[in-house]
């Protein structure tokens, strides 16, 4: 069967037909910009807590401060790749992504001072955030915008599978790099990564944003606020996970920290591969609903683990419970904008996502330095029920 319709995309360049699967070279380009996010995953907290020396809240915040600079760009991202489309929004997401892997690697010279390489991190992870709010945002709107509205959900799922496929990759080989050749090491990797990401997306085919009216940002974002809060509630357990696994994890003497976001990716690419279709199929907030109750479940494990393996399987639980809830609150969040705004409502829909690692992160930081780090795992499993409760109350409301 071919892989291109019959029908053409309103809007859209003379021959760009939608495609039956989201665009393959769209999806490679995210999943290699998308490396420079899970690069240094392990390696930021390690470097920042043991060889500069700061504390626990001084990692959360600095961790924290690369989804700040995300939240406050989404709005621009998504006029960007409403306006200019989403190739534009990727290839500009490319280059600050570049920037900071390079503000990383400088930060790691030897003549420089514990506080001029934490301020060097601290900007990178800034010019990272503006990239990453551009760079996701622009392949997410033009992966959908190459499906069609009606396999939106695939489509979500589908960039889902890219962006934790390079988590899962991208964290075990940041570690590995910085064991064997140190920082810096690690954060060329960084550098490089968006660089190929932005040769991919610029030979890429685009597909127009529909015609009609723009709605102004915060108008979208009063339409999406409850799909966008469910999703923030999902989003604490992730943040505990990349924030303060690999800590909590050399605190226990365990060994594999560099696996942890391997077992959640494989355990949430697994679910969007075999169940990717049912949030276009299901509804989203039935979906939603299951998944937050197995994530829940993920993070309870990693909470009261007392071996490496029942922590590592609850990531893996934890990945599976989070594989489908972007793409069914997405959906439902799509359904409540004109077509015209869709990159605007994916910019503000993720922003609760980047609300949620910002605000989770330094939270994190304060229940680690008095409760320890398992504690933050009893957070997310409490995060993640509230916001089964808020979609449940959603499901009842849609009725």
């Amino acid at each position: 069967m071919s892989s291109v319709t019959m029908e053409t995309k309103a809007g859209a360049p003379p021959g760009a037909a939608l495609l039956t699967r989201p665009s393959l070279p769209v999806i490679t380009a995210l999943f290699a910009g998308y490396l420079a996010v899970g690069l240094p995953l392990p390696v930021m907290p390690l470097f920042i807590h043991e060889q500069l020396g700061f504390s626990n809240v001084v990692v959360g915040l600095v961790i924290g401060i690369q989804f700040l600079a995300t939240v406050l760009s989404r709005g621009y991202a998504g006029a960007v790749t409403d306006q200019l489309g989403g190739r534009r929004a990727a290839l500009q997401g490319a280059a600050f992504c570049a920037l900071g892997g390079l503000l990383y690697m400088l930060a790691a010279l030897p003549v420089l001072s514990q506080g001029a390489s934490l301020a060097l991190i601290v900007a990178g992870r800034l010019a990272a955030g503006l990239g990453e709010s551009q760079f996701v945002t622009g392949c997410v709107s033009w992966s959908i915008a190459s499906v069609g509205p009606q396999r939106a959900g695939m489509s979500m799922s589908w960039t889902g599978i890219a962006m934790f496929a390079a988590l899962a990759i991208g964290a075990p080989a940041g570690m590995a790099l910085y064991r064997q050749w140190g920082f810096q090491a690690a954060m060329l990797a960084c550098l490089a990564a968006p660089v190929l990401a932005g040769l991919i997306a610029f030979g890429a085919r685009p597909y127009a944003s529909p015609s009609g009216q723009r709605l102004p940002f915060h108008r979208v974002l009063a339409q999406i606020w409850r799909e966008g809060l469910g999703l923030m509630l999902q989003g604490v357990g992730v943040a505990g996970l990349t924030a303060f696994a690999s800590l909590y994890f050399a605190a226990r003497h365990w060994s594999h920290a560099g696996l942890v976001m391997t077992a959640f990716g494989v355990g949430f690419i697994a679910v969007r591969l075999v169940f990717g279709h049912l949030p276009d199929r299901m509804g989203g907030y039935r979906v939603a609903l299951y998944s937050l109750a197995v994530e829940a479940i993920g993070q309870l494990m990693l909470w009261y683990a007392t071996q490496e393996s029942v922590a590592l399987a609850g990531a893996l639980v934890t990945g599976l419970g989070c594989a489908l809830i972007f793409p069914a609150l997405g959906v439902e969040a799509l359904k409540r904008v004109p077509p015209a705004n869709r990159g605007s409502a994916m910019g503000a829909f993720v922003a609760f996502l980047d609300i949620a690692y910002g605000i989770a992160g330094p939270l994190a930081g304060v229940i680690a330095a008095q409760a320890g780090y398992a504690a933050v795992y009893l957070l997310g499993a409490i995060c993640a029920l509230l916001g089964a409760v808020l979609v449940l109350l959603a499901r009842i409301r849609q009725r």
